[in-house]
């Protein structure tokens, strides 16, 4: 339910935390940097099983040693990998119009996240420097396409062959932390009806880059959102759930949003849309980012 919307009366939003009961989550570190997430739910004792995994969507909210500062937001942890790839610059972003927030003012004017980051972007095309007794090519880095502009995004960098740690993390996450195919998997996936799809029973980070080079799947990732735990949609990878937040276009608040999308995603949405309309819908969306 919406509760009237005084932003003047503005609170940090209180959203929730803690793991699902009778699960915790726990992490496979398939680089030293990468962390992937998933949830290992406790059976019954008298089941005499170990513990299922199920992929995990809830991010950090439901990691009791994470201390969550809605304040300060997620940790940015894509920006290192981003970084190091290169190819990328800051610069300022322009600043926020009265129309961006629905012209919402005074009172009515929702508060602006106070934590500002310089946004990225690609660099400018880079030119290919001959040597002066050949005419090889000097090793550029970062690498860059025919038109010489350095790659930015997966699909970018699929096609050119290069694996990210982005690809690597999703792959792990499709496996759920296994090291290695379940026993058994390739005839079980046999027996069924595959509808056209050929989804492995072991998924590698170079099943993950080919599909991407493909144009069979996508890894929404932008570079602006290093907070997000990257996944990968396509028809030969599991099923993903979207999940609608609008906002009330008569009463709202930043505290309900933001705690709406904790709750989409502690239920099991991948992506979570906002389909808001009406005042401070971009003050708003900054807070839920």
């Amino acid at each position: 339910m919406n509760k009237p919307a005084n932003q003047s009366e503005f609170e940090t939003p209180n959203v929730t935390t803690g793991p699902l009961p009778s699960s915790r989550k726990v992490y496979t570190h398939p680089l030293p940097d990468l962390a992937v997430p998933h949830r290992e739910i406790d059976l019954h004792p008298s089941a005499n099983e170990p513990p299922v995994p199920v992929y995990d969507t809830s991010g950090p909210y439901t990691d009791p040693s994470v201390t969550i500062d809605v304040e300060q937001g997620l940790a940015r942890t894509r920006r290192d990998w981003v970084l190091e790839r290169g190819g990328v610059e800051e610069y300022e972003g322009r600043d926020v119009k009265p129309e961006d927030n629905g012209g919402a003012s005074g009172k009515h004017l929702a508060r602006e996240f106070p934590v500002k980051h310089r946004p990225l972007r690609g660099q400018p095309r880079i030119d290919k420097v001959e040597c002066a007794s050949s005419p090889c090519a000097m090793d550029l880095d970062p690498p860059v396409n025919a038109e010489g502009l350095p790659l930015v995004t997966q699909y970018e960098f699929a096609k050119a062959g290069i694996i990210t740690k982005e690809m690597i993390y999703v792959a792990t996450r499709e496996n759920l932390g296994r090291r290695a195919a379940v026993e058994g998997a390739a005839e079980r996936i046999a027996e069924g009806e595959s509808f056209g799809a050929h989804i492995p029973d072991y998924i590698t980070p170079e099943f993950v880059r080919d599909e991407i080079a493909a144009g069979r799947a996508i890894i929404p990732a932008n570079i602006n959102h290093a907070e997000l735990e990257p996944q990968i949609i396509g028809r030969n990878f599991l099923v993903k759930i979207n999940a609608n937040i609008g906002n009330s276009a008569v009463a709202s608040s930043v505290e309900e949003e933001v705690d709406k999308m904790v709750w989409a995603i502690r239920w099991g949405a991948d992506n979570v849309m906002d389909l808001s309309t009406g005042r401070n819908i971009h003050n708003t969306r900054e807070w839920i980012i």
